[in-house]
């Protein structure tokens, strides 16, 4: 994961253009998704898919010749969307299209500008306040058109039509937690549901932020909103700090229940966030009307760490543990949703679980502790509680529990309720 995210890293993305196609086409490699394409000026709800923008170079240079910012250096130097520009300006003027971070002076700030033209330069405020009061030439090989906006998108087919939906975003430039982290983890994660059977239809969706999920919303809502049982907003999945949730609008869906119970098992540290910290695409999925089951679950949520929307969010503020550690809670997800019934055990009273090997036949003090999730699952197993809900009160993982309920239904213990 980490070598992939590596080589998607110096690509210029933005929420068009021939970055976002040569994302989608290096995961392409990978897992079999649609690339689809919506032109310019397409209605999208409120929204119209805005001109595609292209970049081929940008610099600012001196009057010594010295490129004292250069977007071949760093894609993060050039204001996001700006119209071309070939020109010599005063530093007066020039300051007027500059952007730094006085509280970060060794950082890069990522700014854009998609639907209002400007042109602009970002740069680490310790270089800011060293220019010389001379002119500069400022040029930015960039083009606005008509063209395409561009997403990929993967449907895993299951024994069900309901789904579970998966959303990451493709938009960003060179930043590796925000963004890259969401499509690599999203990737791999692809790749595992596609080798195993699935209970669920699984919809994969690889769209650039906020205006790639309303595009995406006004040409499939109807479906989604029929199918769609869970829904998980893939974004900041590469550090190694600790988790995040951040819930659904109404905070008490399926996916939430799901989502917390998999992270006060695995990271009780975790941080817990409500919809009112949204700032992703989850926006969009739990919008009024829209009304998807779409919760997130992260490292570092957005707008919390020092490194966001800078270029200290580079390669090594990401690492494989962390890549890893996501991808492991997302997997635990999945097979939670995938393995969840509600269960009810066939008989009255205790089964005799001896005579069926799966109870010591010796009766003495602590026997029963090697045995007791089991009995404590069966307990609650009344045909009125679920994975999720037995989990809860017995505290026990989830995945500790099911070679329990192998074994019970192996024995012809347990059934589930018809219906779920």
């Amino acid at each position: 994961m980490y070598e992939f995210l590596s080589d998607l890293f110096p690509i210029c993305r933005s929420i068009t253009g021939d970055g976002v196609r040569h994302t989608l086409k290096a995961i392409q490699n990978h897992i079999p998704i649609e690339i689809r394409e919506v032109p310019t000026g397409t209605q999208a709800f409120d929204w119209t898919v805005p001109k595609e923008w292209n970049i081929k170079d940008a610099y600012v240079m001196d009057e010594d010749g010295n490129k004292i910012i250069d977007f071949g250096k760093n894609n993060l130097h050039v204001l996001g969307y700006s119209i071309p520009v070939n020109k010599i300006v005063s530093y007066s003027e020039l300051q007027e299209h500059l952007y730094s971070l006085p509280e970060q002076p060794d950082a890069i700030p990522y700014v854009t500008s998609y639907y209002q033209e400007r042109w602009g330069f970002c740069i680490a405020h310790r270089d800011r306040v060293r220019l010389k009061r001379c002119n500069y030439k400022v040029f930015i090989d960039s083009e606005l058109k008509d063209g395409y906006l561009t997403y990929g998108e993967l449907i895993i087919p299951g024994k069900s039509q309901k789904e579970v939906f998966l959303s990451t975003y493709v938009c960003h430039p060179s930043m590796a937690n925000d963004n890259l982290s969401g499509p690599t983890v999203a990737t791999f994660l692809a790749k595992w549901i596609m080798s195993v059977s699935r209970r669920y239809t699984y919809r994969i969706v690889y769209v650039p932020e906020t205006i790639g999920s309303i595009v995406y919303l006004s040409k499939n809502l109807e479906s989604m909103k029929e199918n769609v049982i869970a829904g998980f907003n893939l974004t900041c999945m590469g550090d190694d700090r600790q988790y995040s949730y951040l819930s659904t609008r109404k905070g008490n869906l399926y996916v939430d229940r799901v989502a917390l119970n998999i992270l006060k098992h695995k990271h009780p540290d975790f941080v817990r966030y409500s919809f009112l910290d949204r700032g992703s695409d989850e926006r969009q999925y739990n919008a009024p009307g829209v009304d998807l089951p779409v919760c997130s679950v992260m490292r570092s949520k957005y707008g919390t760490y020092p490194e966001y929307h800078t270029s200290l969010d580079n390669l090594s503020l990401v690492n494989s543990e962390g890549l890893y550690g996501a991808y492991d809670v997302m997997k635990e997800c999945i097979s939670l949703i995938e393995n969840d019934h509600i269960y009810k055990i066939k008989c009255l009273c205790e089964p005799q679980l001896g005579r069926r090997g799966l109870y010591p036949t010796l009766s003495a003090k602590n026997s029963a502790s090697t045995v007791r999730n089991m009995m404590n699952f069966i307990a609650y197993a009344d045909g009125s509680s679920d994975l999720i809900d037995i989990s809860d009160k017995i505290g026990v993982p989830v995945w500790e529990l099911y070679a329990v309920i192998d074994k019970l239904k192996s024995a012809d213990l347990l059934y589930v309720v018809e219906g779920n």
